[in-house]
């Protein structure tokens, strides 16, 4: 057997041992110094540079060497659009006889400093797209010969698959890290939604909340005032995930601030401590309505960043002279059926959080007995069946209309039963929040 045979077996044992460098249990960083060193060594040459490209800053940063000073190390930037650099990504292997005089050499003192003389660069290689290069350096002239290429390619391909292993790891498990604070900002957000449904006699009150993703935007949210009159809220912040989940709880927080605030305020409440029920407190109460909106728009303003807002729908219902005082901000309106009638309440204004200016009207509407209210925020009637057809709010008010004359807890159950057989296993995009509100015979 000759000697160049042995070599080459040599060579191929080597070629194969690189291999279990990046199988084996170690760093990314473990890995590519632990290439750089087994390069110099089978090759026989003095030293070895890995360098990563860093596709914003446009160039090549480096990562690992072997048998290079610190001095070297940091000499200066080297560009991807440097003549040798962009010779390897073209697929060269680029060999430099004498560094010290070949004008494609950027740091020529650096070199000489150094004692270097003859270069080798190959680039690293993934799916295609060059990555980076593996550079080997002789400190006399040397002749690179097709097996040292062969070689340098065989590291360089290594440390390709190392650096893209680490960083689809690296991408693993900040994908878990990121799904476990979802999933844990889903318990807080959950817990933003109204775990019990408010008794009141007069009223029949069922809700339901269906999340899209583990967190999201809708909310609704029941304040009882005394013992005739109850707050209902229903919000959606545009967005999904952790920042709408965010939003929603501080928004949450400060509704219920403000409808505390509300409670307490003497123009509204009569001298018993309940809401007078004469028309001149009424006006007072839909004047103080009127500035709590205007506050959560205000604040809403100051946290929304661009294209955040909120829509609201905040209503106050009495169920002792039979009267809902509402404000509509752009959300989608509340629905009063009453019989085979069915009217929307849109009274109100701009969404929250756009304009600090934004007016806002109050309404007030009487209310009868067997009289049904509809909340819902848009994910009800976005959804879509496996042919793209909206199911839409005709179809919502519709099925409303047909089963407004049982339970509410009923009708939400009908509602969603509806829904779900039109739009069957089809994915949705939107989280789905309803309220159903009717008032029965005290």
């Amino acid at each position: 057997m000759s000697k160049k045979t042995k070599r080459q077996i040599e060579r191929d044992e080597q070629i194969y041992q690189l291999s279990t460098l990046v199988a084996g249990e170690f760093s990314l960083q473990e890995a590519l110094d632990r290439l750089a060193e087994a390069a110099v060594k089978i090759v026989g040459v003095k030293a070895c540079s890995i360098r990563l490209l860093d596709e914003e800053a446009g160039d090549l940063k480096m990562r690992s060497t072997y048998g290079l000073s610190e001095e070297y190390r940091n000499k200066g930037v080297v560009s991807k659009n440097d003549p040798v650099v962009e010779a390897a990504f073209s697929g060269e292997a680029v060999v430099l006889d004498d560094m010290r005089v070949d004008g494609r050499v950027k740091y020529k003192e650096a070199t000489v400093r150094e004692g270097l003389v003859s270069q080798l660069t190959v680039a690293m290689n993934f799916k295609g797209k060059a990555i980076g290069v593996l550079r080997l350096y002789s400190p006399k002239p040397m002749h690179f010969d097709d097996d040292d290429i062969g070689l340098a390619r065989a590291v360089a391909s290594q440390c390709a698959v190392a650096i893209t292993n680490a960083r689809l790891y690296a991408r693993a498990i900040e994908g878990a890290r990121m799904a476990e604070q979802m999933r844990l900002a889903g318990l807080v957000q959950r817990r933003m939604i109204a775990e019990q449904i408010p008794t009141m006699p007069g009223l029949d009150i069922a809700a339901t909340y269906i999340p899209c993703f583990d967190v999201g935007g809708d909310s609704y949210d029941f304040r009882q005032v005394g013992e005739t009159r109850i707050i209902i809220t229903i919000a959606d912040v545009m967005g999904k995930g952790m920042p709408a989940a965010i939003m929603m709880s501080w928004f949450r927080g400060a509704a219920r601030a403000y409808a505390e605030g509300c409670l307490e305020c003497g123009d509204c409440q009569g001298a018993d401590g309940y809401f007078a029920e004469n028309t001149r407190d009424r006006a007072k109460l839909v004047n103080r309505t009127r500035a709590v909106i205007r506050n959560f728009n205000r604040m809403a303003c100051d946290e929304c960043r661009d294209g955040e807002f909120v829509t609201l729908f905040y209503a106050m219902i009495d169920v002792a002279d039979k009267t809902l005082t509402y404000c509509n901000c752009g959300h989608e309106p509340t629905v009063l059926i009453r019989g085979k009638q069915t009217t929307d309440l849109q009274k109100g204004g701009l969404v929250l959080g756009v304009d600090p200016e934004a007016e806002y009207e109050i309404a007030t509407v009487e209310l009868k007995d067997d009289d049904c209210l509809l909340f819902y925020t848009d994910g009800l009637t976005d959804a879509v069946n496996f042919d793209d057809e909206l199911w839409g709010r005709g179809k919502l008010l519709e099925t409303a209309r047909k089963y407004a004359q049982g339970s509410a807890e009923q009708m939400v159950k009908d509602i969603l039963g509806y829904r779900r057989r039109f739009v069957g296993l089809a994915r949705q995009i939107d989280d789905t929040s309803m309220v159903v509100v009717k008032m029965v015979k005290r």
